[in-house]
C-alpha cells in the first residue's frame, strides 16, 4: 500500500473548513464594496450577470472564454481528486458555449509534510482528465501551505455571436439537467465514514465526468441560457439564470435527479456548510411549497462540486434534445420551465 492509499485526504483540511466557495451572501457584500469595472466594449461577458465565465472578444470571429476554480480535497482517493477538480474548472467553458484549449494548473500542498507521490498522483489524475477533454497543460503555479488545495485556470475559445450566457432564457422554455445533484451531502458523508466504497465510487464518477458530451450534444441546439450547477447548487445557479434573463423558473422537485441515500444522510444532519449558506441566501427567491420539509429543502440548495449543466431550450426542441442527452449516456432531466411570472424568482413545486 503506498503512501498516498494510507493518506484520507478529506481529514486534511482545517477544523470547520470545507474547501467550498464562499457564501453568496457574504461574496456579494464583498463584491459590493469595490469599484465598477473598467467599460471594455470587448468583454462580452463579465461580472454584471455572475455567469461561469468571462469572455473577451479578440476579433468578430473569435472570443476567448476565461475561468479559474480550487478547493480541498473532497475525496480521499488523489487521483481521484485530481480528476474531479479538472472536469470542475473545464465545465464553466462547456457551460458558456466554448471550446476548452488550455489549462494552468493551481497547487496549495503541504510538501514537507505529506508524500510527494500524493501530489503526483493529484497532478496524474488532472492531466489524464484534460487529455479526455483535449485541453493542453502549459503551466501552473504552486505554493508550501498546511492543507491541500488544487484546481485549474482555463481558457477556451467561442465565436462571439454563439457565446452561451445564463441571462437569456426565453418563457416557455423547458429547463434540462444533466447530472444528478446531492454531492454535497453525500462528499460530507464520505469525510464522516458513511458511506460505501460503490457509493463512494458512484458520486466520484459523477463529479469526475465532464461535461464534454452534453455540450457537443447541444451544439446544433439554439440552447437560450446555460450554466453549470457548482458551488451555490442548483437553485442558487438557477436563480442567477433567473435573475439575469429577467424571468421566472418552475422547478418540479419530484424530476430533479438526486443521487441514492443523499436523504438519508442529510436526515442524519450531515448538511454542509455551503449547502445552509445557499439555502439562507435564496430565503426571499425561492417560494417552496407548504407541505415540503426542511431536508427536500436543503437537498435543491445543496454545494455541488463539478455537477451538471442548467440548459434553457425552447419547448419544442426540449425532448429532442434530452433524447439525445440520454441515448449519450448523459444523466439527464427536464426539471422544470421558464414563466413570466416571478421574475427574478424561482417558484418550486
Amino acid at each position: 500500500m503506498t503512501q498516498s492509499e494510507k493518506i484520507k485526504l478529506t481529514t486534511l483540511t482545517t477544523k470547520g473548513g470545507c474547501g467550498c466557495k464562499i457564501g453568496p451572501s457574504d461574496l456579494a457584500q464583498v463584491i459590493r464594496m469595490l469599484p465598477p469595472a473598467v467599460p471594455n466594449s470587448n468583454v462580452l461577458v463579465g461580472l454584471e450577470t455572475s455567469d461561469d465565465a468571462g469572455v473577451y472578444r479578440l476579433t468578430d470571429d473569435l472570443a476567448i472564454v476565461q475561468t479559474l476554480d480550487f478547493f480541498t480535497p473532497i475525496v480521499d482517493d488523489p487521483y481521484s481528486f485530481g480528476q474531479i477538480a479538472a472536469a470542475n474548472a473545464i465545465s464553466d467553458i462547456y457551460a458558456m458555449g466554448g471550446k476548452p484549449i488550455t489549462a494552468l494548473n493551481i497547487v496549495a500542498f503541504p510538501i514537507s509534510k505529506l508524500d510527494k507521490s500524493i501530489l503526483a498522483d493529484i497532478l496524474r489524475g488532472a492531466a489524464d482528465k484534460l487529455a479526455e477533454a483535449n485541453v493542453a497543460l502549459i503551466g501552473g503555479h504552486s505554493i508550501d501551505d498546511k492543507e491541500p488545495k488544487f484546481g485549474l485556470a482555463v481558457t477556451g475559445m467561442v465565436h462571439p455571436e454563439k457565446v452561451r450566457a445564463n441571462s437569456h432564457a426565453k418563457v416557455g422554455d423547458k429547463l434540462i439537467l444533466t447530472k444528478p445533484i446531492g454531492v454535497g451531502i453525500l462528499s460530507s458523508a464520505i469525510k464522516n465514514g458513511l458511506l460505501q466504497n460503490d457509493e463512494i465510487e458512484r458520486v466520484t464518477k459523477v463529479m469526475a465526468t465532464l461535461n464534454k458530451v452534453a455540450a457537443e450534444i447541444m451544439e446544433p441546439y439554439e440552447i437560450h441560457a446555460c450554466t453549470d450547477v457548482t458551488g451555490f447548487g442548483l437553485l442558487g445557479h438557477a436563480s442567477e439564470m433567473a435573475k439575469g434573463s429577467n424571468v421566472g423558473l418552475r422547478i418540479n422537485k419530484s424530476d430533479v435527479p438526486v443521487l441514492p441515500r443523499v436523504r438519508e444522510i442529510a436526515e442524519m444532519g450531515i448538511i454542509p456548510g455551503g449547502t445552509k449558506n445557499n439555502y439562507a441566501h435564496l430565503q426571499d427567491v425561492v417560494t417552496f411549497p407548504e407541505k415540503m420539509d426542511q431536508v427536500d429543502q436543503w437537498i435543491l440548495c445543496d454545494a455541488v462540486t463539478s455537477g451538471g449543466l442548467l440548459i434553457s431550450v425552447a419547448e419544442e426542441k426540449a425532448d429532442e434534445l434530452l433524447t439525445e442527452l440520454i441515448n449519450a449516456g448523459v444523466e439527464a432531466s427536464i426539471i422544470g420551465e421558464v414563466i413570466a411570472e416571478h421574475q427574478g424568482k424561482i417558484e418550486v413545486k
